[in-house]
């Protein structure tokens, strides 16, 4: 086996195979990157045994085509402080040398016959979305979904169709998620609804493209398989019922706001300086167009940030984790947003634009 690569090129392949691979397995083979070469391609492999990627290479010379299996950690290493242009990869016996220059490294690989399977996409998509409105889907989402939960359907974003339409919905139980994106090709997902990983998702939006790229998406079994380009992404999906988030969509708040995306973000980092892990969250005290953002320690200080606003509807109190406000406020685009509220002891809501929606449960200050 001889590949020439471009070295940038291989290193920005090599960043995304390597973003799922495992940093402790009792497999040390799915700490590894296959690399198999063909007639004018290359193609580099990664699995967990949850989720799997092909990156396929075109920028390559094939001197002789082959098949081996390297620890990604080395060679990613390798090729990242590399300071050529151009790399080659030679493989003799299982064992990978990799020259530049000025340079030789030689690793020891394994053997490909004991590599679980690639990731394939065989058949007709099912779905097609741009990918530029999939990652912004995501972006909107997966800050929301739960980190680790006792709820396994709470680790992943639920893809819910109707019509020429997805909604991707993402909640941790302390607050909620969604952003309805518009899909290019409509099928049907199973059931209507699936529950994608976390973990995948994060990979999709690591995905490079142009402003035309587009995402394929087929369902086989309980898995999901994406195409996009030069990259293939399958995944298993997540198990579970994922709550009736509809239920808890406020449908009857009379208190509604428009504010400034920016200056609010600026406010509530500003407020949330002195509050503590004791103090729980800041609070925001609406009346006759203003708003203020407070928080208070008893060990530390207390901090006040006032705005004006058209407001003119009855008083109120509310308080929320400041971390959970930050975090949607980052993502919005728009450069406003609507901010409903019902009772101090109900949950927040923020609309933006045609699609997003978010719900904040309210803390006790």
């Amino acid at each position: 086996m001889k590949v020439t690569f471009n070295r940038s090129v291989l290193q920005e392949a090599l960043a995304l195979v390597s973003s799922i691979i495992p940093s402790r397995t009792p497999k040390p083979i799915l700490q590894c990157i296959r690399i198999t070469a063909e007639k004018d391609r290359v193609r580099l492999c990664a699995t967990d045994l949850e989720v799997g990627i092909t990156f396929q290479l075109e920028q390559v010379e094939v001197g002789e085509p082959g098949d081996v299996v390297v620890p990604a950690d080395k060679v990613g290493s390798i090729v990242r402080e590399s300071i050529d242009d151009v790399i080659v990869l030679e493989e003799q016996e299982a064992t990978v040398h990799l020259k530049g220059s000025d340079s030789h490294f030689t690793i020891y690989g394994h053997d490909p016959d004991q590599f679980p399977a690639a990731a394939g996409f065989e058949g007709k998509a099912e779905l097609e979305i741009s990918l530029a409105q999939l990652q912004e889907g995501i972006e909107q989402t997966l800050f929301a979904a739960a980190r680790e939960s006792t709820r396994y359907a709470l680790n992943g974003v639920l893809w819910e169709v109707t019509g020429k339409k997805l909604a991707l919905v993402a909640t941790d139980g302390r607050r909620l998620a969604r952003c309805v994106v518009p899909l290019a090709k409509a099928g049907k997902a199973p059931e209507g609804r699936v529950i994608v990983p976390s973990k995948t998702m994060a990979l999709l939006d690591k995905l490079s493209g142009d402003s035309a790229a587009a995402v394929s998406i087929r369902f086989v079994d309980n898995q999901i398989a994406l195409v996009c380009e030069n990259v293939v992404i399958s995944s298993n999906l997540v198990d579970g019922n994922f709550p009736k988030y509809d239920d808890i969509i406020p449908k009857d708040y009379e208190k509604k706001l428009t504010l400034a995306t920016a200056p609010v973000l600026s406010a509530v980092r500003r407020a949330a300086l002195l509050a503590t892990e004791d103090s729980k969250g800041i609070k925001l005290a609406l009346e006759n167009n203003g708003l203020t953002f407070s928080s208070r320690a008893p060990e530390t200080g207390d901090a006040q940030i006032q705005m004006s606003v058209e407001y003119k509807e009855e008083p109120i109190e509310i308080g929320f984790n400041p971390q959970f406000l930050i975090d949607v406020l980052r993502v919005i685009k728009e450069e406003t947003f609507d901010l409903h509220l019902g009772q101090s002891d109900r949950p927040g809501m923020i609309k933006s634009g045609a699609g997003f929606l978010y719900i904040v449960m309210p803390v006790n200050l």
